[in-house]
This record gives C-alpha cells, sequence and structure tokens, in this order.
C-alpha cells in the first residue's frame, strides 16, 4: 500500500483563517464531544448513584490528573519534535521518533498500574476521603488503574494522528471513544446496578477503543507517519518530557489544586461541598475544551512552520490564533454566565444543598473564561515552539502558582466566595505574564 510523502501532508499548506480553522475543526470538535461525555459521565453517577459518588470522583481526581499529565507530556513534548522533524523533510525519523514514544508511553502506564494497586488504600486516605467517601473511591479507583496503559496510549494516539495529518480521524475516534463511554456507563450504573464500578467499567472500555484504532492506524501507513523500529535515542525521550513538562506541570499542579479544593470545600460545606465543587471542576473542563481543541489542533500547523522556517506563515497562523480566542472568550463568558445556574441543576435537583452552593459559584466562576482561553493557547504553542519553559511558567502559574496562594487566602477571608474567586483571579494575573511573552515572542518572528 503507498504510504502518503511528505509533500502531501495537509501541515505543508498555507494557511489562512478559514483554512486554519478547518484544520483545527475536527480537534475542536473532539475535545467538546469529549467534555460533553465528561459531563454525562458525572450527570450518570450523581443521579444514578448518589452526590457522594459524585464527591469521590473528585476525591481521586488528583491521580488520574497525574495519569493524563504523564501522557500529554509525552504527546504535546513528543509531537511537536515529530512534526519539525516532518517540517523539515525527515520523514523516516519522524516515525522512528513517534514509535519510541507510544512504546514509552505504554511502558509507563504499567508502572503506574502496579504500585498504584498496590497502595491504594493508603492513595485514598492520604488524598482525604472521608470514612463515607472512602467505598465510592476505592471501588473507582481500582479498576480505573486497570486500564493506565490504556489510557496513557490513548492520549497519545489522539494527539499524534492530528501530528499526522489526520485531524478527521481523530475527531471520529474522540466521538467513538465517548459514545461508547456514555453507553457503557448507562448499562453498568442503571440496568445493571454496578454503581460507581460501573463508571469505572464504562471510562475503562473507552480508553481501550482510541488506543486499538490507533494501533491500526498506525499500523497500516495511513497517514504521513507509521510504525517503524525505534532508534533508542534517550534524547528524544528527554526533550519530549523537557519540551512537554508545562502539560505535566499544569496536570500536576491541578491535582494538587483539586487535593485543596477538596479539603477546603469539605471543612467549609462538608461532602456538598466537595460535591458542589466537583460540578464547578467538570463544567470548567467542558467550556475550556474549546481552547483545549482549538490549541491541539493548531500546534502542529506552528511546528510545522518553525521546522520549515517560513516565518511568514508562522507569525500569520499566531495572529490568526490570538484573534480567535479573544473573540471566542467573550461568547463562551456569556454562555458560562446564561447557562450556569441551569447545568447545576442537571447534576442535583434545585433547592438541594449540592445545587445552591454551585448555582452561586456560577455567578463568579465564568470570569475565568475571559482570560483562561488565551493562556491555554499560548502555553500550547510555546510547546509547539519547542519553548518548554516559558509554556511551563504560563502553566505554573495559571494551574498552581497563583491558583494556589488565591485559594489559599481568599476562603480565609470570603468563605466559599473565595474559592469561586480563586480561579478568575489567577487565570487574570497569568494573562497579564501570557501576554507580555506572546508580544515578545511575535516581535522576533
Amino acid at each position: 500500500m503507498r504510504r502518503i510523502q511528505p509533500k502531501e501532508n495537509p501541515l505543508s499548506q498555507s494557511f489562512d483563517g478559514k483554512s486554519l480553522l478547518k484544520f483545527a475543526f475536527p480537534t475542536i470538535l473532539m475535545m467538546i464531544l469529549m467534555g460533553l461525555y465528561t459531563i454525562v459521565d458525572t450527570v450518570f453517577v450523581s443521579r444514578l448513584v448518589s452526590t457522594d459518588a459524585l464527591s469521590a470522583l473528585n476525591i481521586v481526581c488528583p491521580v488520574i490528573n497525574l495519569i493524563v499529565g504523564l501522557g500529554t507530556m509525552l504527546a504535546t513534548g513528543g509531537g511537536a519534535i515529530v512534526a519539525r522533524k516532518m517540517g523539515a523533510g525527515e520523514a523516516e525519523r519522524a516515525s522512528q521518533d513517534f514509535t519510541l514514544l507510544i512504546a514509552a508511553g505504554a511502558l509507563l502506564g504499567g508502572l503506574i498500574a502496579v504500585p498504584g494497586t498496590a497502595f491504594i488504600d493508603r492513595i485514598i486516605r492520604g488524598l482525604g476521603a472521608s470514612g463515607r467517601l472512602f467505598p465510592y473511591c476505592r471501588e473507582y479507583l481500582l479498576i480505573l488503574l486497570f486500564f493506565t496503559p490504556a489510557s496513557i496510549a490513548q492520549v497519545l494516539f489522539q494527539n499524534l494522528i492530528v501530528t499526522a495529518g489526520r485531524p478527521g480521524f481523530g475527531m471520529l475516534l474522540g466521538a467513538g471513544a465517548g459514545a461508547a463511554n456514555i453507553l457503557f456507563d448507562y448499562i453498568f450504573m442503571g440496568p445493571m446496578q454496578m454503581g460507581i464500578k460501573g463508571a469505572a467499567l464504562g471510562t475503562g472500555i473507552g480508553y481501550l477503543i482510541p488506543t486499538a484504532a490507533g494501533v491500526w492506524f498506525f499500523s497500516t501507513g495511513r497517514g504521513s507517519l507509521h510504525f517503524k523500529r525505534p532508534a533508542m535515542e534517550w534524547s528524544v525521550l528527554a526533550e519530549s518530557c523537557t519540551n512537554g513538562c508545562s502539560e505535566m506541570v499544569s496536570q500536576a499542579a491541578a491535582a494538587v489544586t483539586t487535593f485543596f479544593f477538596n479539603r477546603i470545600m469539605m471543612r467549609l460545606a462538608g461532602e456538598d461541598g466537595v460535591a458542589a465543587v466537583t460540578i464547578m471542576i467538570y463544567t470548567q473542563f467542558l467550556l475550556t475544551a474549546f481552547y483545549i481543541g482549538f490549541s491541539m489542533g493548531v500546534a502542529p500547523v506552528i511546528s510545522y512552520k518553525d521546522g520549515k522556517q517560513d516565518r511568514f506563515q508562522l507569525k500569520k497562523v499566531v495572529s490568526i490564533c490570538l484573534r480567535f480566542v479573544i473573540l471566542s472568550s467573550v461568547v463562551i463568558f456569556g454562555a458560562s454566565l446564561a447557562f450556569g445556574a441551569s447545568l447545576a441543576g442537571v447534576f442535583s435537583e434545585k433547592g438541594t444543598h449540592v445545587y445552591e452552593l454551585a448555582r452561586n459559584g456560577f455567578l463568579i466562576f465564568p470570569f475565568s473564561f475571559l482570560f483562561s482561553g488565551f493562556n491555554i493557547f499560548a502555553s500550547a504553542a510555546f510547546t509547539a515552539l519547542s519553548n518548554g519553559r516559558l509554556s511551563a511558567i504560563i502553566s505554573f502559574l495559571r494551574t498552581f502558582g497563583l491558583l494556589l496562594l488565591l485559594l489559599l487566602t481568599l476562603p480565609a477571608l470570603l468563605g466559599v466566595t473565595g474559592v469561586w474567586l480563586a480561579v478568575p483571579a489567577a487565570e487574570f494575573l497569568t494573562m497579564l505574564v501570557s501576554l507580555s511573552f506572546v508580544l515578545n515572542r511575535m516581535r522576533g518572528i
């Protein structure tokens, strides 16, 4: 079967606003669908099991953050290397590096699953689960750890399929996996009444689908990348980790801040407070999925143009991206204010303590969406340009440094209101730093 040659790669075209958005659209849609599937998943847990089970999801969320972070670090950092080599005409080296990344991800998943299972009780207690939430946490995490290799592999495949110039296939893959997740969640938690174990099993099966499809896709040579015996160059893995460290920083920081969100809300409002902050965090993932999908979609373009040293196209692409992010931020902010209360009602019945806490949060929290899109894109763009240091600084500030500082101070002054205010304040302050980095880099193009 004839393989597509590098010159046929869609990344090599000259992009304008329309063609860039067309290229990024499948990845945007994929991430939005994944966000919707995640929301539906948590709604099923809340409605078909209990709001305590919903709280348990957030208690063990730091573990999931770290697993996703490691996979995303390899995918984005390594993807930039692969795309850069493709842009430089080094197609065979790009495929070798790609294969090395997949093998490393699968091995890493196994190394996490075994000790995670062995020390699961200690991990859950360390995350601050109350006696009431502990059984839910253990049932969910035990099953999910079994699927850790597939979890990392699916992150790698979904990112690298875009790098291979097939974002449409990546979108179909994500959509299919999410639809299967919802279907199995309903079957396992509804008719089969498996409780929170059913949620974990449905999620795990959802990981297996893009993993299997990714193996098939890259084995048949249908894109500009394919499996090839890798050259064991540890420098490639080291550069991937260094370049993608901002994504790992972001997920590790999310793990820590989620831990503190849970502890603070447990102290201020008990298990209902943890359920309310879970609603907010998962809603944030849904609404920022647009920015994440856009940034993932355009990152290979930025890396390719940088590798090809096409400065005119690089500057044009970045400029289009910035204008698009600013416009969409205003739209998403307005939508989140308008429909936030209704979304809270989907998770918990009106009039309940959980609903009232979440509804009040939606009056403050949406202001973060005015600034988060710019920060997410800026971090992804610097990763694509192989400047992991600046990318990591942005991720560190918005998801850990400033956020943790504000989370530890504002609730002491304002109570639950301070919890909701911490994220918008951190995003705004980070945006000021991101803006200075972007303007300086644009002058250098």
